[in-house]
């Protein structure tokens, strides 16, 4: 299956799947949105990443202030790298690599209780 596949999969599933929170949490569809252009980057790619996967992380950074949106994130993130395989070197620098914060690496171990 190939990946633009995949996540197009994964969006609908965690659109569907995402229990509902209040209106302040950032929801899944924001966070597929906001990491949607670093999926072949982060499964298939090396050295930096490029820059509008960075300007997807910087926005997901801003928006995930509350601890809940940081645990909202971390959920939908898990989610997803649960269906998609990573490069975990590329998944654990990728915040770094683009100058920001993440809530979480895309990994599919997080403990999702433990972020906020």
């Amino acid at each position: 299956m190939s990946i633009l596949k995949s996540l197009v999969i994964i969006s609908v599933l965690g659109i569907v799947l995402t229990p509902c929170y209040s209106e302040s949490t950032i929801s899944c569809s924001v966070v597929l949105k906001d990491l949607q252009p670093c999926v072949s980057y982060l499964t298939s790619g090396s050295g930096e990443p490029p820059e509008s996967c960075c300007e997807g992380v910087r926005s997901l950074d801003a928006a995930t202030t509350t601890p809940a949106n940081k645990k909202a994130a971390c959920q939908c993130i898990k989610s997803v790298a649960n269906s998609v395989t990573v490069k975990p070197e590329l998944a654990k620098a990728l915040a770094t690599n683009c100058n920001a914060t993440l809530p979480v690496d895309a990994s599919s171990t997080v403990d999702c209780d433990t972020v906020g």
